[in-house]
């Protein structure tokens, strides 16, 4: 087996992987025939400000061909590593047309068989992503010079700002990416995929200027639930039909014309004692060839790579399920990204957000403290990121979670009306739960007054400056 190691992002030394990859070699069934010489550390710059993920997609792919060739191989990332072999992926195998996805053209096109047979010519066999920032991190809009001053990330190097702007909640590299995931039968092509991750702080990690690095549900950088592939994406769009809401007033309702989640579940598994990097506890780094074998990160990849067939992958995916469940310490929770745009794809970014919850739909009948964080987008402004208690979700009486959406401008030329999203007992399950991310498209109509166009007659009144808007 040909098995590459791909580090996470502002990391400038091979080090990084500490002595996993001699560790693997030592404890792997002869079965995977690893050897010390089929083993690849990859190095890619991300600290220069001009750099994309997709510019390190790309480039990627021309070292694989240098070194690889047209062999097989598996992967094993870290953070940002994970989303970067996801957009290698996505670009040359994800498209159902021409074999290359462009990710800023609307993602593939084609049928289903045609996506199945691009990747199924993927050479790429297993991806174990330890830790990987797959919905972003809620450290990178601490801007780069904040940001590398945290040891549990960057550890004084400052990072690239483009693939920063791509790691913030709610990008829209996260968003096509993610998307596009959502197509694809990985299995039916024979490609693993496996999340392992941690939610364990290393306090000599944490920083007390910034408390993300001590977050609840999180390994000190990424949230438990921003590394899971097991997502959902819906679609609320405002139609005509009318609410009442908790005020007595009516308010037009958003309806659910879309609820989508992937083909298949990703194996997943939060381990224990692990912390997004550093040598007493990272996931990634703290392993040694003396420690890997009393290490559970390092029996869970060998299987990961045992892995040959749909049904094993299933069975191993049960038992990592189990695990999980059963080795947990903290609380999990959940994230609710929010995109809000018009009718026309126009994005709004002058709005107020609500969640209500209770018999009314009401603001102030949520469980105290069930909103743990919330981020805006610096890029984006029409995209809202909510870190939420899944425990104090589960609670809400019966399952009654509501959006009130209130966009600006209100009046005028074009104009948006307010709408609510009341939420069914059932729908709340299929939505959102614990460590899990909802990316949820809110569609409002623009609406545009009826005399901002008007047809006159010659030597009618010329002067409309002074019009002011209306409908008739």
């Amino acid at each position: 087996m040909k098995l590459v190691f791909i580090h996470g992002w502002g990391v400038t030394s091979t080090t990084t992987y500490g002595e996993l990859p001699q560790a693997l070699v030592k404890l792997a069934p002869a079965s995977l025939a690893l050897q010390v010489q089929h083993i690849y550390l990859g190095r890619y710059i991300s600290f220069n400000d001009a750099v994309t993920l997709d510019d390190i997609a790309i480039a990627f792919e021309a070292a694989r061909l240098r070194e690889l060739g047209d062999s097989e191989f598996s992967v094993i990332t870290h953070s940002t590593g994970g989303p970067l072999i996801r957009q290698w992926l996505a670009r040359y195998y994800g498209s159902a047309t021409d074999g290359v996805s462009h990710l800023g053209q609307g993602g593939a096109g084609g049928s289903a068989e045609q996506l199945r047979a691009s990747l199924s010519r993927s050479p790429l066999t297993h991806l174990v992503m330890l830790a990987p920032a797959n919905h972003g991190s809620a450290l990178a809009q601490l801007g780069k010079s904040r940001v590398s001053r945290l040891k549990a990330w960057f550890d004084g190097v400052e990072p690239g700002q483009q693939v920063l702007d791509w790691l913030e909640l709610g990008s829209d590299g996260q968003y096509r990416l993610n998307l596009q995931w959502l197509n694809w039968d990985l299995l039916s092509a024979q490609i693993y995929p496996f999340v392992l991750t941690g939610e364990s702080i290393d306090s000599a990690l944490y920083d007390y200027v910034n408390s993300y690095t001590g977050e609840v549900g999180s390994d000190g950088v990424v949230r438990v639930c921003a590394a899971n592939m097991n997502f959902v994406y819906g679609v609320l769009q405002q139609g005509e039909a009318q609410c009442r809401s908790y005020n007595g007033q009516f308010e037009q309702r958003f309806t659910l014309q879309q609820l989508k989640q992937p083909q298949q579940e990703c194996a997943f598994e939060v381990l224990p004692r692990a912390s997004h990097s550093h040598k007493k506890m990272g996931i990634l780094n703290s392993v040694t060839r003396r420690n890997a074998d009393k290490k559970p990160v390092v029996q869970r990849i060998l299987a990961c790579l045992s892995v040959t067939n749909s049904h094993d992958y299933r069975q191993l995916s049960a038992q990592m399920s189990h695990a999980s469940a059963s080795q947990r310490t903290g609380s999990p929770c959940c994230m609710l990204v929010l995109r809000i745009s018009d009718h026309l794809g126009y994005r709004v970014t002058d709005f107020d957000l609500y969640l209500l919850a209770g018999d009314d739909y009401h603001p102030g009948k949520l469980p105290r403290g069930l909103v743990i964080d919330k981020q805006r987008n610096s890029v984006n402004g029409n995209v809202i990121t909510l870190y939420l208690d899944a425990r104090k979700l589960a609670k809400i009486s019966a399952g009654k979670l509501g959006i009130k959406l209130v966009a600006r401008p209100e009046s005028g030329f074009t104009y948006y009306k307010s709408a609510e999203f009341h939420c069914m007992p059932a729908q709340l399950a299929q939505l959102i739960t614990a460590d899990k991310t909802l990316m949820l498209d809110l569609i409002i109509q623009r609406h545009i007054a009826a005399n901002t166009v008007q047809l006159t007659h010659v030597g009618e009144e010329p002067d409309f400056k002074q019009t002011k808007a209306k409908d008739y």
